[in-house]
């Protein structure tokens, strides 16, 4: 699909999200088909092997291949700091961006090894959203804004996308977002983010809940939640995670934040995250409570908290695995070597 849809209304897009293309089933079961016949005994490489069927699936072709992986990182600031939610000002978010740029980050260095291309948006960093403990963060026009622009900012090319994040305050809203998606008391989703902790990580709490209750007859569907407790940089998130799905482009989300968004794909729409795969396990606590409501094992568990899709490049090598071994690997029949079948 050439072509990205326009989307003028939030009840456009919902139209949109109940008719999402699905995977290739005739790739993915070729796939499948040359597993048993490769120099291995069957099932021997595990998720490796279903990550190369999970790339064809979704790539629609046979054999996968990763010759264009793009990390695309949207940058957002948050009104909700004026609460005393982060342990860093805001002005980091835009510091952070300009580090990025400057290649001086653990991102351009993951992206450097793994052969991934780096994209940077910031998202109005000089407005931030509103302070969702008084108001919605965004209204219906600056979402949207925010979706089309995550949608129209990946490129079309990529064999495989990663997402990623920078925004001080962000876990406070990726935190609210699961609370009001999942349910549960606030301490359930709410960690130290940038390393807030003791009576600073409880008042942070205390924040999310009455947040979440103060918008609780307004949040309608799951895009009502994204509205009133997100980002600008979640909701471009999930515009990319859209584009990804109806352009064929398989995605690899990055941390807590990050899945929080497009968990709200997922909710609105069971099946909406097929084409995603969670790249790691973060140290946020609310990230493991996440992946399980979502279905989703991550493919990485390092402790790492970083976010900016760094846990989402480093799954590249194990994506670049999978496909190196599915495409490069002889056949029995081709090493001459005896199968079981022969027997």
């Amino acid at each position: 699909m050439s072509m990205l849809p326009r989307i003028d209304s939030l009840d456009q897009l919902r139209d949109m999200l109940r008719d999402l293309p699905g995977p290739d089933d005739e790739a993915a079961k070729r796939a499948v088909s040359l597993e048993p016949q490769l120099t291995k005994p069957a099932g021997s490489l595990g998720r490796l092997e279903d990550l190369s069927k999970w790339l064809s699936a979704w790539q629609g072709r046979h054999p996968p291949r990763l010759d264009n992986v793009c990390a695309h990182v949207f940058a957002g600031n948050h009104g909700v700091t004026a609460q005393g939610v982060s342990a860093f000002p805001a002005e980091v978010t835009g510091q952070m961006v300009a580090n990025f740029l400057a290649g001086g980050a653990a991102i351009n260095q993951l992206c450097r090894v793994f052969d991934v291309a780096l994209v940077v948006d910031e998202m109005a960093l000089d407005r931030p959203t509103a302070d969702f403990s008084q108001k919605p963060a965004m209204s219906e026009e600056e979402l949207l804004h925010a979706l089309t622009f995550g949608m129209q900012a990946i490129d079309r090319k990529a064999d495989l996308l990663c997402l990623g994040e920078m925004g001080i305050g962000n876990t406070s809203s990726a935190a609210a977002v699961c609370q009001a998606l999942f349910g549960g008391h606030a301490n359930h989703w709410v960690g130290p983010g940038t390393g807030v902790e003791g009576d600073a990580l409880t008042h942070k709490a205390q924040v999310i809940e009455q947040s979440v209750a103060l918008h609780a007859e307004t949040m309608t569907d799951a895009l009502e939640v994204l509205r009133c407790l997100g980002g600008r940089e979640l909701a471009a998130i999930v515009g990319a995670v859209i584009s990804a799905r109806l352009l064929r482009i398989p995605v690899l989300l990055d941390g807590y934040v990050c899945t929080a968004a497009a968990a709200v794909l997922q909710v609105f729409q069971p099946g909406a995250l097929d084409h995603c795969q969670v790249a790691h396990v973060s140290a946020e606590p609310g990230h493991r409570h996440l992946a399980d409501h979502i279905d989703k094992a991550p493919l990485l568990d390092l402790n790492m908290r970083l976010g900016e899709a760094s846990g989402a490049v480093l799954a590249v090598g194990l994506a670049r695995a999978a496909v190196e071994c599915h495409t490069g690997m002889a056949t029995f029949h081709e090493a001459a070597v005896s199968n079981r079948s022969d027997f």
